[in-house]
């Protein structure tokens, strides 16, 4: 038996070279075959190459084509934007396809699409937090109601939409920082779009004092604020007594204005200036805090004291 493996062994390593120059020669030999064989497939290659630049191509004009036709049309923004992505999505499948079957002849496109289908399971469970993304991201583009250009809010993440991706939405905040939003936050998560329309509504407290007319006020406080360039026609100008306070009569002023925050700010600093100029020019005091202090007992006064700090 024992002989039997030896010869066996012997038989086994009788084929691999004995000598450096002859190793030395297998080495060149094995790389002249790959040398052959790329040579034999560089024709595919090229051709698998040539497949892609004009799938390249053909995208590009599709989604050229696409945003013109789709711009004529009464058709969101962002839903544009879906359709022009699922569209260069579905070339580039098919150019990819055609290039697997060009460069491995032997390759059949229903191969090629079992062998996508198998890794799209497998990268699914690979990359799970990337698809998730992906699939908000055209569920967003396809049905949320804010596009670029919008102003909107998500938790700690306010600012103008720049670009809705099928994996981020790039959210421009009004200090200038840019943030990239994942999908999956802003489909899971409440939206605020504060320019779903053209105006919104502000709010500012205002107070009289206890002396003034709340009627006479409320009618100052009206035209100050009706004569504001910033407050929107379109709706009226509402203001609401809303307590008796520790110093004042208060008041709730409500106008609306422009959506934007910049539209926002200016108001509200063109409105609280009207008002003040217009109750002061009135003889209407706008009150401070102030404080009453009674004593249930007269005070007894220390006269030794009194004399001492006199003196």
């Amino acid at each position: 038996m024992a002989e039997t493996s030896d010869a066996g062994g012997e038989s086994g390593f009788s084929d691999l070279p004995d000598t450096p120059e002859e190793m030395q020669a297998e080495v060149f030999r094995s790389l002249a075959d790959l040398w052959e064989d790329f040579l034999a497939r560089l024709p595919f290659l090229v051709g698998g190459l040539v497949v892609l630049a004009a799938t390249w191509l053909v995208s590009r004009i599709v989604a050229s084509v696409l945003r013109r036709v789709l711009a004529s049309n009464r058709i969101r923004r962002s839903l544009r934007d879906l359709l022009i992505q699922l569209a260069s999505v579905g070339v580039w499948v098919v150019g990819i396809i055609v290039a697997a079957v060009v460069i491995f002849p032997g390759m059949t496109p229903a191969k090629v699409l079992t062998g996508l289908g198998i890794g799209s399971v497998a990268l699914g469970f690979a990359f799970k937090d990337i698809v998730e993304n992906f699939i908000a991201g055209i569920l967003i583009l396809w049905r949320f109601p804010f596009d670029p250009g919008d102003f909107i809010a998500c938790g700690d993440i306010e600012g103008q939409v720049e670009d809705i991706t099928v994996r981020m939405t790039l959210v421009r905040r009004t200090n200038g920082e840019l943030v990239a939003v994942p999908n999956a936050k802003l489909f899971k998560e409440p939206v605020v779009v504060r320019t779903s329309r053209d105006i919104r509504r502000m709010t500012v407290p205002a107070g009289v004092a206890y002396e003034a007319d709340a009627d006479r006020a409320r009618g100052v406080i009206r035209r100050a604020v009706e004569s504001c360039q910033t407050v929107s026609g379109k709706r009226p100008v509402e203001i609401f007594l809303t307590g008796l306070g520790s110093s004042s009569v208060d008041f709730e002023v409500t106008w609306w204005t422009g959506a934007t925050p910049l539209d926002e700010r200016r108001s509200r600093d063109e409105v609280v200036g009207a008002v003040k100029r217009a109750l002061d020019e009135a003889g209407i005091e706008i009150p401070w805090p102030q404080r009453v202090v009674s004593f249930k007992g007269p005070l007894h006064v220390d006269r030794k004291e009194s004399e001492d700090s006199e003196g």
